[in-house]
């Protein structure tokens, strides 16, 4: 979990549930002391993970099924959580009062163990998450200004500050592109997929187009391109790369998909809002063309096989 969404008392009672025993203890050790005590006292001993699986077993215990649930044995715990049961066999003990002591001493000292490694583990993984955000915060001063956060392309605030300063720029191709679909994504595989089909497209899309193109992110996915003085032809071809280059990119989950409309600014009289406008027109009847392609829903629908 992030820094700073919640305070380190409440991570270490809350990601204990992602450890298990060979995370917090050498289990070699621990069979090699289990051995060690089964012989001075002839006693068995098995240690399980939390929900029964045998994690260490020194005697026979064949047949035996843990009931860590009516019959959990010795509870492992750290942070108030249980992360193994220990069951011990102490038929055959030299003696049994004795055996119970050191068993008992034994399982504090495994809780003193693995509660210490735990918390190292953590605080580490939180020192360097916290390192890390600092980093990125330093890094989101200096470039936030410019920079969408989720693509790194300029933002719809400093894209329209640049396109201010093209006015005398003329002739332009305005390109309007939005992807195709993206609200199945986010219903059927949540946010962090959907986030990262606008990350997918938004990388397509740069890997495709020269340094001097104009590339913002102006809404949650659509994407606003401009490219000054093109060549003929030019950005045509651009906006037929990056069709194609989400129709090749193949994943388990996203089928990136984009609209495209293209418009020129032929005068520096025209403004670019006029032109955006005009290409987010165009962008429209190409995705009734796109969404209705053969073979279109079938990809889109792969990822829920």
């Amino acid at each position: 979990m992030a820094y700073g969404s919640m305070t380190m008392e409440e991570r270490l009672k809350e990601h204990i549930k992602e450890y298990s025993l060979e995370n917090l203890l050498d289990l070699s050790l621990v069979k090699a002391c289990f051995e060690d005590i089964s012989k001075v006292l002839g006693i068995e001993l098995l240690l399980t993970q939390r929900h029964g699986e045998t994690a260490v077993e020194v005697g026979n215990f064949a047949g035996f099924e843990p009931d860590v649930v009516n019959d959990p044995g010795r509870k492992l715990r750290v942070f108030n959580r249980t992360i193994g049961h220990l069951y011990v066999k102490m038929d055959h003990a030299s003696d049994q009062e004795l055996a119970e002591r050191i068993v008992e001493h034994m399982m504090l000292q495994y809780e003193a163990l693995a509660c210490d490694h735990y918390r190292y583990r953590e605080t580490a993984i939180y020192a360097d998450e916290l390192e890390e955000a600092m980093e990125q915060e330093a890094y989101r001063i200096k470039r936030g200004e410019h920079e969408d956060a989720l693509t790194g392309l300029l933002n719809k605030t400093y894209m329209k500050g640049r396109l201010l300063e093209m006015q005398e720029t003329a002739p332009a191709a305005v390109i309007c592109a939005n992807i195709n679909d993206w609200k199945f994504v986010y219903d059927h595989f949540g946010n962090e997929e959907s986030d990262r089909l606008i990350k997918t497209v938004a990388g397509l899309i740069r890997k495709e187009a020269k340094e001097e193109y104009l590339i913002g992110r102006v809404d949650g996915d659509v994407f606003e391109i401009v490219i000054p003085t093109p060549e003929d032809g030019e950005a045509e071809a651009f906006c037929d790369r990056i069709q194609q280059a989400c129709t090749n990119y193949d994943d388990p989950y996203l089928a990136p998909s984009l609209a495209i409309g293209l418009v020129y600014r032929t005068n520096v009289e025209e403004s670019f809002d006029k032109c955006y406008s005009d290409a987010e027109y165009e962008m429209c009847y190409n995705k009734l063309d796109v969404k209705h392609a053969d073979g279109y829903k079938e990809r889109l629908e792969h990822g829920l096989k």
